[in-house]
């Protein structure tokens, strides 16, 4: 609002704000003007006499400029004689209230102007995004139009098939672009070599009952794709647009319609097809499956805390000396064989592998879906790992050795990066792990209180000790021998079933 009148402006104010606006004020025309350039209105409420300039003056001057000429302008003036209406809206005003004012007549106003301001606004921004869309299908239609005259330069209608066809499936015209479309010297030799159009154009042998059972009820049939046969017997994917022909009772005649080669098109989607599907499978092979669904779908940022997870740590034993005399092809190929391996005996065991670094193997189980016997397995790659290892030789010809450290309990585990992701552990049980291994033996397996309690009914171990471990001090470490056997199982049940006998008083 511009106006000098302070009764004026703490009226409509109250008014204004009361049923939901926001109402900036000036008392003189620059600094409405410097209001206005600061952050567009919606309406602007504008009277005559001012200070520094006349309304008339400033609206001529807002409607001159065209960032400001489409906000609808309300003169408020005391002036009532009806040449300064017919100059207000000669100077571009949208509505004109003479003061005194009621105060019901000022809030409807403003509404209806301001109503018609969105309906303007919404109308520029749909007129703004059909435009944009028929200029990108002038292109598309454009450049389509220029690679089929470039092909097909012979032809003067380029690819595109007109036809009439009779009820009965028989065509009654088609022009010289049909018949080269399907391999036909002359649109005669096609209609001629045509006598059933269901079963000697369509592939698909209910293709065109189809389409008439959709003409019958929506008369029309826009971008219809059907697989079509040329006169050699080969096949290709056309685009029809059908329709029917009627008389003036509405009796159906015959069927016209246009068809487009698009064998290129579909081409182009299969591969695109192809390549978004190779580009799932690497990214299912880089993250996990449930974590790269929800990548595609949009999430940016995943992290979640997990309670129950068993994390291991793998590391070959004086690799680095060992690789001072191989080869980097031998090297890398060696190291290809053994984490292929590691990697099919983490998928069997439904574990996930989380990284390699170097010649260090890091898998967890438990994540990122809950899984009931994760210790146990992760336990079992643990022992199947320190025997495939062994089937690899140094270059001195002794079988490469692992040395392993394994940890149970809760983690955090997220995606990080943008360009290249990577799906991360983080949390103590992620730091024990890795120094169980650090701290451990070759070809020996060591683990934590927490897996031995967790699995000691079902794999034999043997206590290493009492052990300094950094962030944990003094701990109790254990070394995984292997799994029970049954008969294993019978001896501990009898050794049980003794020392209760013992108990038991004679």
């Amino acid at each position: 609002m511009i106006d000098d009148d302070p009764d004026v402006g703490r009226l409509l104010t109250r008014l204004l704000t009361q049923h939901g606006y926001h109402l900036r004020q000036a008392n003189s025309a620059e600094a409405g003007m410097a209001l206005i350039l600061e952050r567009s209105p919606h309406l602007i409420l504008l009277d005559i006499m001012l200070p520094d300039l006349d309304g008339y003056g400033l609206c001529q001057r807002l409607n001159s400029d065209p960032a400001t000429r489409d906000i609808p302008v309300i003169f408020i003036s005391s002036l009532a004689d009806s040449l300064d209406k017919v100059k207000a809206f000669q100077v571009g005003a949208a509505d004109y209230i003479a003061k005194p004012f009621a105060v019901q007549e000022v809030l409807v106003r403003v509404q209806n102007q301001v109503h018609l301001a969105q309906q303007r606004q919404e109308l520029h921004q749909k007129n703004r995004a059909l435009r944009r869309e028929v200029e990108e299908r002038i292109q598309i239609d454009l450049a389509r139009q220029t690679a089929e005259l470039n092909y097909h330069s012979l032809f003067e209608n380029s690819t595109v098939g007109i036809f009439k066809a009779s009820t009965q499936g028989q065509f009654l015209s088609v022009n010289p672009s049909m018949a080269c479309l399907f391999g036909y010297d002359a649109a005669a030799a096609m209609m001629v070599a045509v006598e059933d159009i269901s079963r000697q154009i369509y592939v698909q042998p209910k293709r065109r009952e189809e389409l008439l059972v959709y003409l019958s009820r929506f008369d029309k049939i826009t971008d219809a794709e059907s697989e079509v046969f040329r006169r050699d017997g080969s096949s290709f994917w056309v685009s029809e647009d059908i329709w029917r022909v009627v008389d003036a009772e509405g009796q159906l005649i015959y069927y016209e319609g246009i068809v487009h080669d698009i064998s290129e098109r579909r081409q182009m989607e299969n591969e695109l097809r192809q390549q978004r599907q190779q580009a799932d499978r690497l990214l299912v092979n880089i993250l996990p499956y449930r974590i790269a669904q929800r990548l595609k779908s949009g999430s940016r940022t995943i992290a979640e805390s997990l309670d129950q997870v068993s994390v291991l740590f793998a590391d070959l034993v004086d690799f680095t000396a060992a690789s001072t005399t191989m080869s980097p092809r031998q090297l890398v190929n060696m190291l290809n064989e053994v984490f292929s391996i590691f990697d099919q005996l983490a998928e069997f065991y439904r574990l996930e592998k989380i990284k390699t670094i170097g010649d260090a193997y890091m898998v967890a189980g438990g994540l990122p879906n809950a899984q009931g016997n994760h210790d146990a397995a992760i336990a079992d790659f643990a022992l199947d790992i320190c025997e495939a290892i062994q089937q690899f030789p140094r270059p001195d010809g002794t079988p490469f050795q692992i040395r392993i450290g394994i940890s149970a309990g809760p983690v955090v585990a997220g995606v990080i990066g943008r360009r290249k992701f990577a799906y991360d552990l983080w949390g103590d049980t992620v730091n024990i792990a890795s120094r169980m291994e650090a701290t451990g033996e070759a070809q020996r397996i060591q683990v934590t209180p927490e897996l031995y309690e967790s699995l000691k009914d079902s794999f034999e171990f043997v206590p290493r000790g009492s052990m300094a471990v950094k962030g944990r001090g003094q701990m109790t470490t254990y070394w995984l021998l292997g799994r029970r056997t049954a008969s294993d199982s019978h001896d501990l049940d009898q050794d049980l079933d003794q020392d209760l006998d013992l108990e038991q008083p004679p």
